[in-house]
């Protein structure tokens, strides 16, 4: 008979090619080694059937060709297939050496019987459905992450700053103080050169850093405070006497601890945090340490700045049992995931998470301002937007969490002079931003209160003030609040005064060498239509007292009195010159007001440039109750550059509602908006339907030139939505990439219902004196909006893998139990992806839909507050988990990302699966390499390794389980172990290959294909399970060998540990025949469901969904051992066999036949690894066990 080389590629390829048709059988003779081939059926051939003995028919499984075996009554009364007893010594020797090559006696036959061979198919062929919708995967995939890495990118404006750092570490803050003292320190920042000891003397801002961070990343913020104070603020001395006074920046080394992915190490550093405050206002106590103002209370909070996950530390503070109370009031943070975790993997870090934000939401939904611990608290959020690829910014949304009277979330591309976005990290370090975090933290220090800060109303003003545009309708006008300060006097005979609803437009300065006003008359209250007064221009508005070119003054006029002095104003403007007549009006500056916009020319090319901004003002006619004129004063004396354009604007002309605009028509026909030639300075195009981020567009705005010499600015585009505050603006607009962060999937609604209500907007400041309309077209970029999902869904496939996974295991069990053929991952796919998968993927896209509309409809706010705190509680008891079910969408219109994902998740799960066949061949050729020695040749038997799954003793296995168990549950996080589950399986799968390549039988490669898959399940809950696991190592290489408090559940490991060890035996599962292998259909089914419902909100629970699948499958080897144990010693023993038979309703029968088995123990402790010795081989649950060569004859006992 021929043989070719182990692991040959040609041996596979012909053998497998001569399978389809090719059978076997061997006889008794009458030496005890003699063999005698009876036949070798061609294909097509057929042999006579055995009448009283199971016999073999041709069936179909799909279009896979399977082996359909007939059971006889008596084998009906168990669950498991039985075995039959081995017939030699010789036998049960070459059966130790191949557990898995359970050949059968034909002395119980009293003829042939019909062997049909399923067509073993090469693990790597791939029918054509698979291989188009693999095709069509990759290629949406691809797709997906050109367009994320391509298009709709935001540009880069940051620039580098510099600092010269120096840190004390404070070495008293030791155990003492905490028990965290060996595994993290606290440091006080020093700026050299300005900084000449280590002693406190201002205010003190405790910085987190986030997720791996380093103390370090606090430099650029604690050298901006410090330069800043040293060179402006202690020069002011009105500032120093309100208690303005410097930052002493405090920051923590944690190690570079890894707190997204472990909620216990969130904990543990909030816990060190609180004392650490404690610590740090101790030492404003102490004289040797302090250089404070003695006539300065002692501080009794600190600020605090954290990044990323630093952000969410901050807030666990406040609910740690060691908090002390007001010592915090103020919290900054920078790229921080408030709304939801990162991600779900650890269970801790989830139940956190609910735990901190239920917290901050029934102290915000009080009634009475006493009941609200966090009354004093300000939280501000601030996004990096789409260049942050670490945490989505969607997540760093306080709309659920804090309502706009204690909080805000502001992007750092709405944020005045920086106007650019940021990734991750350069929010920390990025010049321009770091300079507005430093001033508004200054601005809202207050040493001479103890709290160190203004109180919670005056500090909310000035965040806004400082982070905000200022055309937010919760952005404050100071002008209503403010009393004149200056006497405006102009000649009765004056031509200055700009006739009603015509519009002021000034080309240059200083034309009349004298300081002249012009007057704009205020419309009256109650004007149809509403009106708004709107000025552009490109020179700084001066304030009072400043001499510039422009200051701009809203005026009422003033009758001075007989006996009247004016110096009841602070500022005296006359602009009579020698008229004998003259007008007096009592105004008020405009210029703490003024909304700084990006300069806008033909040569500008992004907003983040450095060019003196545009000076903007924005009232609405309610804010200008008190006055009749607004005086625009041209203080210039000699002709000079710049202009200016003011005028009152109807509302009805300026804004252009799209309320009829959907995504559907969006997508057919686009937006397409003309703006009349005469025109306001600023229009608005509201589309309300356009609120979700996972759509990008393109947006184009064209106009007939305008002639150089009368063109003022170029049109100016601002893109906005109001929850959160999201600005981007795109100077020189031609054409704009727009994208948002609206409306986002997984998000929890937020407090009240207005947010989003509105939509996008987009406001354009043109040049109305060009007298040219204006087209803006808006079309969707689908390309572009593929990259947008990436952010959101990036931890789908984290669960929509095990979906596939799980419904192609279903497969390979419901053919394997009614036909003994355990089908490839491959064959299992294929017909997955003719039945069960299109299936699901409809159900699952109704059910998205359903889920969205009922989710999609708003709720109406309450017409009044809870007693009088309208806008300081939640109006609903609302829920918060309603948008984690499946793909969390909104919208009932992105159903279609159901089966988008499902798609490219299939494709997905055929790559690695190739990949492990792959790994998995390579690991085989060595192992057959290396062993080669080990083989013994026969000449009437084909090759056989001899060392393939060679059982341990008993004792060795139960003592290597315990030993393990025992550091679970003590030492080592269970993530741990079942790494080590995941390697073992693969040196199993690589043994079973090489053995199934050498002896070519069904049985082989049906324990191939189930070990196969369990290692592909297996590899899909490794993602979920390493995070832990690289916390577990980071701590180690810390020297922090306390262990977790939580991952010690052995029993959320045991099965999957005794699962792998009975496949590292050589042990097939048995089929099962009864009621009871809907139980292995059901549990599959459920993981499939969670995974694709749940999967993504609560990852961590699939890792124990998958561990009680692997607790069946146990369960099914346990019972068939132990059914097959009382089968062989006639005693009554309890197994899943006497519970079908109940179930059935049919008695137990008595075994007929004899069986012989090898009992080892398996690593799970009692657990049956010997495999049955003889033929039957129903207990190993192998139907076709017979090699290519020919059968081995079996001496009759």
């Amino acid at each position: 008979m021929r043989r070719r080389p182990s692991g040959s590629t040609g041996q596979e390829d012909d053998e497998d090619d001569s399978l389809p048709g090719v059978g076997t059988l061997t006889v008794d003779g009458h030496g005890p080694h003699k063999q005698q081939e009876i036949g070798c059926l061609q294909e097509g051939a057929t042999t006579e059937q055995s009448e009283d003995q199971n016999f073999k028919r041709r069936g179909k499984e799909g279009e896979v060709e399977v082996d359909v075996e007939v059971i006889s009554a008596a084998e009906r009364a168990s669950p498991w297939k039985p075995a039959s007893p081995a017939d030699s010594a010789e036998e049960k020797s070459l059966q130790t050496i191949i557990p898995l090559g359970d050949d059968r006696s034909i002395d119980k036959m009293p003829s042939l019987r019909l062997r049909h061979r399923s067509r073993m198919r090469s693990p790597w062929s791939c029918s054509l459905a698979t291989l188009v919708t693999t095709i069509v995967s990759l290629t949406l995939l691809f797709a997906i992450v050109h367009s994320f890495a391509t298009r709709q990118l935001d540009p880069k404006g940051c620039r580098m700053s510099m600092m010269r750092p120096a840190f004390a570490k404070l070495v008293d803050f030791d155990t003492e103080h905490t028990r965290f003292a060996s595994k993290y320190s606290l440091y006080l920042y020093r700026e050299g050169g300005i900084d000449e000891d280590t002693k406190v003397k201002g205010v003190p801002v405790l910085f987190i850093p986030g997720n791996a961070g380093s103390y370090k990343q606090v430099r650029p913020l604690a050298a901006e405070a410090a330069q800043y104070f040293h060179d402006v603020v202690q020069h002011d001395e009105k500032a120093i006497k309100s208690g303005t006074r410097s930052l002493d920046f405090f920051t923590v080394d944690f190690n570079e601890d890894i707190t997204a992915f472990h909620g216990q190490t969130m904990l543990d550093q909030a816990e060190y945090l609180n004392e650490a405050v404690a610590y740090i206002l101790s030492l404003y106590h102490d004289p040797r340490r302090s250089r404070r103002d003695m006539s300065l209370p002692d501080p009794s909070s600190v600020i605090l700045v954290g990044h990323s996950m630093g952000g969410i530390v901050a807030r666990t503070m406040l609910i740690m049992p060691n908090y002390q109370s007001n010592s915090i009031n103020t919290i900054v943070t920078m790229s921080a995931p408030h709304a939801r975790p990162p991600v779900s993997f650890d269970a801790d870090i989830v139940r956190t998470y609910e735990k901190i934000n239920n917290y901050w939401r029934k102290a915000y939904s009080q009634k009475w301002a006493n009941n609200n611990p966090l009354w004093h608290v300000t939280l501000i959020s601030i996004a990096g937007g789409g260049l942050d690829t670490v945490v989505p910014s969607d997540y760093a949304s306080l709309a659920s969490l804090v309502p706009d009277t204690h909080g805000f979330t502001v992007f750092t591309s709405s944020v005045p002079n920086v106007w650019t976005g940021m990734d991750h990290l350069s929010i920390l370090w990025c010049d321009q931003f770091r300079k507005i975090i430093i001033r508004s933290l200054i601005d809202a220090v207050d040493a001479q209160r103890p709290s160190q800060t203004k109180p919670r109303a005056e500090r909310m003003r000035i965040f806004k003030s400082w982070f905000l545009t200022g055309m937010e309708s919760v952005a404050e006008k100071t002008l209503p609040h403010k009393d004149p300060t200056t006497l405006l006097t102009l000649e009765d005979n004056s031509n200055s005064i700009i006739s009603q609803g015509e519009r002021l437009t000034l080309r240059d300065f200083g034309r009349s060498r004298k300081p002249r006003a012009y007057l704009l008359p205020v419309p009256p209250q109650g004007t149809p239509g509403g009106k708004r007064f709107t000025l552009l221009s490109n020179q700084k508005l001066d304030a009072p007292g400043e001499v510039g070119k422009l200051e701009v003054l809203f005026c009422s006029v003033f009758p001075l009195q007989v006996g009247q002095s004016a110096t009841l104003f602070s500022m005296n403007m006359d602009l009579s010159g020698d008229s004998s007549g003259s007008t007096r009006l009592a105004c008020k500056n405009a210029a703490s007001d003024v909304i700084q916009l990006p300069a806008s020319t033909r040569t500008s090319k992004n907003a983040f440039e450095e060019a003196a901004p545009f000076s903007y003002l924005q009232y609405d006619l309610e804010d200008l109750s008190e006055h009749q004129f607004v005086a625009v004063v041209d203080k210039a004396v000699n002709p000079t550059s710049g202009w200016v354009v003011a005028e009152f604007s109807d509302n009805n002309e300026a804004v252009h509602w799209k309320k009829d605009i959907g995504l559907h028509s969006l997508l057919t026909t686009g937006v397409r908006v003309r703006l009349p030639a005469n025109r306001p300075l600023v229009t608005e195009v509201k589309i309300p339907a356009l609120h979700s981020s996972l759509l990008a567009y393109k947006l184009s705005v064209a106009s007939p030139a305008c002639e150089a010499n009368k063109e003022l600015f170029s049109p100016l585009l601002r893109q906005y939505i109001t929850e959160p505050f999201e600005s981007k603006f795109f100077v020189n607009v031609k054409e704009a990439n727009i994208n948002l962060h609206g409306i986002a999937p997984y998000m929890p609604p937020p407090l009240r219902a207005q947010a989003n209500k509105n939509g996008l907007s987009l406001q354009l400041w043109s040049d109305p004196t060009c007298n040219t309309p204006v087209d803006l077209s808006l079309k969707v970029d689908m390309p572009g909006s593929l990259g947008k999902l990436v952010m959101r869904y990036r931890t789908v496939f984290a669960a929509f893998p095990l979906l596939v996974v799980a419904l192609v295991l279903r497969k390979q069990f419901k053919v394997y139990d009614q036909t003994g053929v355990f089908l490839s991952f491959l064959e299992a796919m294929d017909e997955c992806l003719r039945s069960s998968l299109p299936l699901v993927f409809v159900a699952l896209s109704v059910l998205a839909m359903s889920m969205a509309k009922s989710n999609f409809i708003s709720l109406k706010p309450s017409a009044s507050g809870l007693l009088g705190w309208r806008r300081n509680s939640t109006e609903s008891a609302l829920d918060f988990t309603r948008n984690d079910l499946l793909l969390g969408s909104q919208d009932p219109f992105f159903w279609f990302l159901v089966p988008l994902f499902g798609a490219v998740t299939v494709g997905v799960c055929v790559v690695v699966n190739y990949a492990a066949l792959t790994v998995l061949h390579i690991l085989s050729n060595v192992h057959g390499f290396c062993t080669r020695t080990g083989w013994f040749r026969d000449d009437d038997r084909r090759r056989i390794p001899t060392t393939y799954f060679t059982a341990s003793s008993p004792r060795r296995r139960l003592i290597t389980t315990s030993i393990l168990l025992l550091f679970v549950s003590t030492l080592i996080p269970y993530q741990f172990a079942y790494l080590v589950a995941c390697i073992v399986q693969i040196t199993t799968c690589t043994r079973a290959l090489t053995l199934a390549r050498e002896i070519r039988s069904r049985s082989h490669f049906n324990f191939y294909n189930y070990a196969h898959s369990v290692l592909i399940l297996m590899l899909w809950v490794l993602p979920i399970n390493v995070p832990v696991l690289v916390v577990w190592v980071h701590n180690l290489a810390v020297h922090w060998l306390t262990p977790f408090s939580s991952h010690h559940n052995v029993l959320s490991i045991m099965p999957l540990i005794l699962l792998v060890e009975t496949l590292s035996g050589g042990k097939m599962i048995p089929r099962i025949t009864s009621r009871l292998r809907l139980i292995t259909n059901v549990l599959l089914f459920v993981l499939a469901l969670y995974a694709a419902l749940y999967g993504v909100t609560y990852a961590y629970l699939l890792h124990h969904l998958v561990n009680a699948v692997a607790a069946w499958l146990v369960t099914v080897h346990f019972s068939a051992s132990l059914a097959d144990s009382s089968a062989a010693s006639d005693t009554p023993l309890f197994s899943l066999a006497g519970l079908s038979q109940i179930l059935d309703g049919s008695s137990p029968a008595p075994s007929s036949d004899g069986m012989g088995m090898g009992m080892g123990m398996g690593m799970g402790g009692g657990m049956g690894m010997g495999m049955a010795m003889g033929g039957g081989g129903g207990g190993s649950g192998f139907d076709d066990d017979d090699s290519d060569d020919g059968r081995r004859a079996k001496k009759r006992p």
